[in-house]
């Protein structure tokens, strides 16, 4: 394995670069991505049934998971729910704005990484057939060794850009669907909050 990257020439070193950084972005969102984590079973169980009750049950809201990209948005409009419905929107959107934008962190730099990859391996291919025509223009075509030298870069490169390139951009696309997923559904959470704590609703609070 050494021996096919340094084959592959100096290029070599920024396409490995951009495979560690694809690997650690993808393993940080596979995790990060899950709806176990975004969206807790028990918050949401427990937003649907106060939809259905029209009421905000004081014990199970001291209970709530709160420490989820949705139970953030929760705890916004729970603190604000006496404060008028224009608040309570403004800050359960604001609130939500921000929980979006981190579904997507490192989402860009991977997309980056799918797009610069196969680049660099076509970097390396005009590197190894540049080095290819100096040794001939030098000793002639007669000498194979040092001519492979040239074409081993020229391939390993290519290869090596479109292996880190093709994974990198599956799993950007994939997440890019995840984040959009699961957006949808806070969403549709966030409006039954928004129906139950709006201050024009006067929703009432079940005490333990």
């Amino acid at each position: 394995m050494f021996d096919l990257i340094k084959a592959g020439g100096w290029l070599m070193v920024p396409i490995l670069a951009c495979s560690l950084a694809a690997a650690i972005i993808i393993f940080e969102r596979l995790l990060a991505l899950r709806r176990a984590r975004v969206l807790p079973d028990q918050l949401v169980a427990i937003l649907r049934r106060w939809a259905e009750r029209r009421a905000v049950d004081r014990a199970e809201m001291n209970a709530l998971p709160l420490n989820s990209p949705l139970g953030r948005i929760v705890a916004a409009g729970l603190d604000h729910r006496d404060r008028g419905r224009d608040l309570l929107r403004e800050r359960i959107e604001d609130t939500g704005r921000h929980v979006a934008h981190e579904l997507e962190r490192f989402l860009n730099a991977l997309g980056t990484i799918a797009a610069i990859s196969p680049l660099l391996g076509l970097l390396g291919t005009v590197a190894g057939m540049i080095k290819i025509f100096q040794i001939v223009s030098v000793q002639g075509n007669s000498n194979f060794s040092l001519l492979s030298v040239g074409i081993a870069e020229a391939l390993v490169t290519t290869a090596a850009g479109l292996s880190v390139a093709i994974p990198s951009l599956l799993f950007y696309r994939y997440f890019q669907a995840r984040v959009d997923e699961l957006v949808v559904r806070m969403e549709q959470e966030t409006l039954r909050l928004i129906e139950l704590l709006d201050a024009g609703s006067n929703p009432r609070e079940r005490h333990a």
